[in-house]
């Protein structure tokens, strides 16, 4: 069987449920190739698995129906962020403390909410209703097997032996991603000897919206991003032997450890449902392009970097809608899958791209260093960063999306 479609999605994430979702709100004929799963009811369970979504994300999931399919009472604003250095326990010769620290909020910046935390569950629950009663989209439930990229047409072939026949290919199949290896497209990987510990927890004060973080030198990287009511999510990118350590400790004294960080005013931890940490292993990982003939990679497919600025999702639907600007700029006679259109996509998120790989990726070196100067210069560019509003206002640029620079987004 086969069936011709201009756009064809891999990939069963919540980047390449949007993706195809966007793309066929575009206009697009769109087929979205994912694997069969069991239907799954809500659970009144915290998801370990939580995004920080910026302005940009905001912005596409509001155009797709989807923010406000979401429920609302699970998501939690972000109106500051305070980011500690790991000199707390270092005085300086006036006898202060000489940790760095670094603080934004939404006040400051002019918008509602730095961004919004979301749990995995409640995105994917939500883009899925809105791809059951979405036009111009078929979901096709199997895997892929073999890819072909022809000069006027592309074709997939699904493990039940059906052959789908499309104009573009776009790969949000993940960081390991088939479609990537298909194209030939070779990638630059490097394991950071990092876990992220992830688990969720309850508190006996409030958290006020914000977001807090910990660079703890050797032992890595510390987030608190707030949940409704008091209740915060741990991601603790730690080096590996530390992260083996964490995931073995009993609730109470992984609460124990969190409770003892610098400057922390949560009060007392307790781990929520389901009472168990997990850990997820952290990599760079560059694609030496985004695009090969008739192929477009999106997401994690495309680009991997360090969760200690969050923007991993974030960079996923800036691709989505880098690519539907592309394609709406192409020529008429031109169809998804032209070079020309591709190259431009390619184009416009080489920047973006690069600079978040190079800063999170920099960022993480350079915090990883015991050496006594590194610390020293470290904490004192945090803070010297903190008193200079025009450079706090860039790096919120980036980091919580350009939106930021001209126009004031609420929830």
């Amino acid at each position: 069987m086969k069936n011709m479609s201009d756009i064809c999605v891999i990939g069963s994430g919540a980047v390449g449920k949007a993706a195809a979702l966007a793309l066929a709100q575009a206009g697009h004929d769109v087929v979205l190739v994912a694997p069969a799963s069991a239907a799954a009811g809500r659970s009144p369970d915290w998801d370990q698995r939580v995004y920080a979504l910026n302005h940009v994300a905001h912005g596409l999931l509001s155009s797709l129906k989807v923010w406000g399919a979401m429920d609302v009472e699970r998501i939690a604003p972000v109106d500051a962020m305070a980011v500690h250095g790991d000199g707390a326990m270092d005085a300086d010769a006036s006898g202060r403390q000489a940790a760095g620290h670094l603080a934004f909020d939404a006040y400051g910046a002019r918008v509602n909410a730095l961004a919004w935390i979301v749990e995995d569950a409640n995105l994917n629950h939500a883009l899925d209703a809105a791809l059951r009663f979405a036009s111009n989209l078929r979901v096709v439930q199997g895997t892929a097997v073999r890819m072909q990229c022809e000069p006027e047409r592309a074709s997939i072939t699904l493990d039940s032996g059906d052959t789908l026949a499309t104009s573009l290919i776009v790969g949000a199949d993940g960081a390991y991603s088939w479609v990537r290896t298909q194209a030939d497209i070779g990638i630059d990987y490097r394991a950071y000897g990092q876990t992220a510990v992830v688990a969720n927890f309850a508190t006996t004060r409030p958290h006020h919206g914000v977001a807090r973080q910990w660079f703890l030198g050797a032992e890595g990287i510390v987030a608190l991003l707030p949940l409704p009511g008091q209740r915060v999510s741990l991601v603790w990118s730690a080096p590996e032997s530390l992260a083996a350590l964490l995931l073995g400790l009993a609730p109470d004294d992984l609460c124990e450890r969190l409770q003892s960080l610098p400057g922390q005013v949560l009060g007392e931890f307790s781990m929520l449902v389901p009472q168990k940490a997990r850990g997820f292993p952290l990599r760079l990982i560059r694609s030496h392009s985004l695009i090969a003939h008739r192929v477009a990679l999106v997401g994690d497919a495309a680009h991997v970097v360090h969760p200690l600025a969050g923007q991993g999702m974030n960079l996923g639907f800036a691709d989505i809608d880098a690519l539907l600007a592309a394609l709406g700029k192409r020529e008429a006679a031109a169809d998804c899958g032209d070079a020309r259109t591709l190259a431009r996509y390619a184009r416009s998120r080489k920047e973006e791209v690069l600079l978040m790989q190079l800063t999170t990726d920099g960022l993480q070196r350079l915090f990883a260093s015991e050496l006594g100067p590194v610390k020293a210069l470290r904490n004192l560019g945090m803070t010297a960063v903190d008193k200079l509003p025009f450079l706090k206002r860039r790096l919120m640029n980036h980091a919580f999306g350009r939106a930021l620079s001209s126009t004031t987004t609420g929830s």
